[in-house]
């Protein structure tokens, strides 16, 4: 196929139609509008279906001219550069980056001609994401023709930093020689970041200062001409850029930086599921999410506040406990689980310390009063959970009322357990999760079914996490546990622990029932429709006002899969917050000094296991017995996991960053249950001696 059967027009880039992205492709127009800024381009022309340009030089003897402009009299002095320039590339939506080909260093007419027809034929091969269905192979695509430029060093060059959303940060990958040794990946580089008045900030890898690709020099022209082509196109733009032998700077190309990552606004709240992943682990549904996490937030409001822990103001101004992508996250600053960003100023400040005096009186009459209190809300509780009749007995109001009771009861409970936990001694003592897994084990020893247990058993919810879907079977039978104590041996907080899980699972069983009533069917694996509902709605939907228009067509949120350990809001889309410091140890938890062999708790179980996991789960529970010791992402002392692996004495270390990442199955670690400490070691031959004798040798 010759020059002449591909009929073709020539628009030079300095010709005021080049700029059209319409006629010569986004990467032509941008190099032109550029060249008519003053922006340092390379010369050269555009070759376009010669019907989208009637009023230009068509033809082979056309190409030819403009050919030899660049290359040179007789066509050899020079190589030509000869690259796509779609439509659809190099725009705001897409970069299209490296889809279609591009021809370097060609020299003579026949490579020439041969590199126009691979550019063209890698527009047939490949359709845009944003292509209309009905455009045919190749349209919009249009070639550009350079000057082939031997770089001393080139490189890519952002106006803002997309890895980190930063608009006051500039960076530069930059090599030896061209940047398309970039581009395509063969060589790494060295990546610079640099502030917009050209200051290094970071050159990685580190470079010997007499030996830098980019000196001060180099980067301060770079700066410059980012922040001029910024100008000239409105926004931060995506370079390529080179240096030549004679340290002349040339853009070889610009466009849209179309994968700026989000940044949190200043002031954006940290956010982590640690301190409510153990009591709300799952996914929740709307309706879920009223039932359940506007009682805790509330609930913990109100503890904040006895406490003197945060001021009023902040308090109302935010909620201590929301959902991110349907999972619950909690406000780690107002709830004491990460540090304040300035501790110097708040030992400054005289408000906290002021706000503590005051709440001192309450909190310490409260000290001696709460266990007290707590016993006849928990009397409360159980009281009327006893008096309300089987569901199906019950009128359609009386369901409402029931779960309407359950929102506000879970507040007071949450409130005072939240306050049981800072104020009362927590760490010892039985757990609901213990005494459920020993009712289990006697419970399946006396043949009793899954039902009867649950039903003659209700400890067990402690096991099970709470949703208005079908509940999930009990776990499988587990190695020793303690003999059953009873739940009136459970000390305060696990006792208002327990009932919050009695208060969800009654509000369960009526929102299943009123699902049944109102003739609402089920989406998947149980949940009823009426979980895709607000609370707000249900209640109007009850007292006969009908569902929402739009209930057809909602569906149940699905699970995006799991939060950063710690994150910032950007637009809706958690960011997950940089670790700050070289901190790789996490918070003793009790149990002693242990060894043994990473796990994540899924496969076959080592001989001793050390289980590795990002929060901790109540449904972890069954896994615990013979443990070598148990490692956290995220979570607290007080939590119930941890506080059931102190039970069994196992060496348990929480709030361990990136342990599941750090520590992968088959990692031999050793476990600091006094200090939080957790480390990667060969096994000594004291792992081969039992956990609980090693244990009474570490204590």
């Amino acid at each position: 196929m010759s020059i002449d059967d591909l009929e073709l027009a020539v628009i030079p880039l300095d010709a005021p139609e080049a700029q059209d992205p319409n006629l010569t492709g986004a990467k032509a127009a941008h190099l032109a509008r550029a060249a008519v800024a003053g922006l340092p381009v390379l010369p050269g022309f555009v070759l376009v279906p010669a019907e989208r340009a009637p009023e230009a030089p068509t033809g082979q003897k056309a190409v030819r001219c403009a050919w030899q402009a660049l290359a040179g009299a007789h066509g050899s002095a020079r190589a030509v550069v000869v690259r796509s320039s779609s439509v659809y590339e190099d725009t705001e939506y897409s970069s299209m980056a490296g889809r279609f080909e591009s021809v370097l260093d060609a020299r003579g007419w026949e490579q020439f001609t041969t590199g126009v027809r691979t550019v063209l034929g890698s527009a047939r091969r490949v359709r845009p994401v944003r292509q209309s269905p009905n455009a045919l192979p190749g349209d919009g695509m249009a070639v550009l023709v350079q000057p082939m430029l031997t770089s001393a060093v080139g490189g890519v060059m952002f106006g803002a930093d997309p890895v980190e959303g930063r608009t006051d940060r500039i960076l530069v990958s930059a090599v030896r020689g061209g940047p398309d040794q970039l581009v395509d990946g063969s060589t790494q580089g060295v990546r610079y970041q640099l502030t917009r008045r050209g200051r290094l900030v970071r050159a990685e890898p580190a470079e010997a200062h007499d030996d830098r690709l980019l000196p001060h020099r180099r980067t301060a022209r770079l700066v410059a001409l980012a922040r001029k082509t910024e100008q000239v196109f409105g926004s931060p733009q995506d370079m390529e850029f080179g240096f030549d032998a004679e340290e002349r700077l040339w853009l070889f190309q610009a466009r849209p930086i179309t994968a700026m990552a989000t940044r949190p606004p200043r002031g954006a709240r940290l956010l982590g599921p640690g301190p409510v992943a153990e009591t709300l682990p799952s996914v929740l549904q709307p309706l879920e999410e009223d039932l359940w996490v506007a009682p805790m937030s509330h609930g913990l409001t109100v503890a904040l506040d006895v406490a003197g822990a945060a001021s009023r103001r902040r308090l109302r101004k935010v909620p201590v406990v929301t959902t991110v992508q349907g999972r619950a996250v909690a406000d780690l600053r107002l709830l004491g689980a990460a540090p304040s960003r300035h501790p110097f100023l708040e030992r400054l400040n005289p408000a906290p310390g002021a706000r503590r005096a005051a709440a001192a009186w309450r909190v310490g009459r409260l000290r001696t009063a709460l266990p007290l209190l707590a016993v006849d809300l928990m009397a409360d509780v159980d009281r009327a959970l006893a008096d309300f009749p089987p569901t199906r007995e019950m009128l359609g109001g009386q369901l409402l009322d029931a779960v309407g009771w359950g929102r506000k009861v879970l507040s007071a409970l949450h409130a005072q357990e939240s306050l049981a936990g800072a104020l009362l001694d927590g760490g010892r003592g039985a757990t609901a999760a213990g005494e459920a897994l020993a009712e289990l084990a006697e419970g399946r020893a006396r043949g009793l079914a899954e039902g009867e247990l649950v039903e003659r058993r209700p400890v067990l919810l402690a096991l099970l996490p709470p949703t208005l879907a079908d509940r999930a079977p009990l776990p499988a039978p587990i190695g020793r546990t303690a003999l059953p104590r009873g739940v009136g041996a459970l000390p305060v907080r696990e006792g208002l622990r327990l009932r919050i899980r009695w208060v969800q699972e009654m509000q369960a069983q009526m929102v299943r029932e009123l699902a049944r009533r109102l003739g609402v069917g089920a989406c998947e694996l149980g949940l009823p429709r009426l979980a895709l509902l607000r609370w707000e709605e249900l209640v109007r939907a009850a007292r006969g006002d009908g569902l929402p228009a739009d209930f057809a067509e909602r569906v149940p949120r699905t699970d995006a899969g799991v939060l950063p350990d710690e994150f910032r809001l950007a637009a809706g889309v958690p960011v997950a917050e940089p670790k700050s410091g070289p901190r790789t140890a996490g918070q003793g938890s009790g149990g002693g000094f242990g060894t043994g062999t990473a796990w994540d708790g899924q496969g076959e179980r080592p001989d001793r296991p050390v289980l590795v996991v990002r929060f901790l789960d109540p449904a972890l529970a069954p896994l615990l017995p013979d443990l070598a010791g148990l490692v956290a992402d995220t979570g607290s002392p007080l939590s119930h996991l941890a506080l059931l692996a102190r039970e069994y004495r196992i060496p348990t270390a929480v709030g361990v960053p990136g342990a599941t990442e750090r520590f992968p199955t088959g990692t031999p670690l050793a476990v600091d249950g006094r200090t939080g400490a957790v480390t990667v070691r060969d096994l000594p031959r004291a792992a081969s001696l039992p956990v609980q004798a090693r244990q009474e040798s570490a204590a």
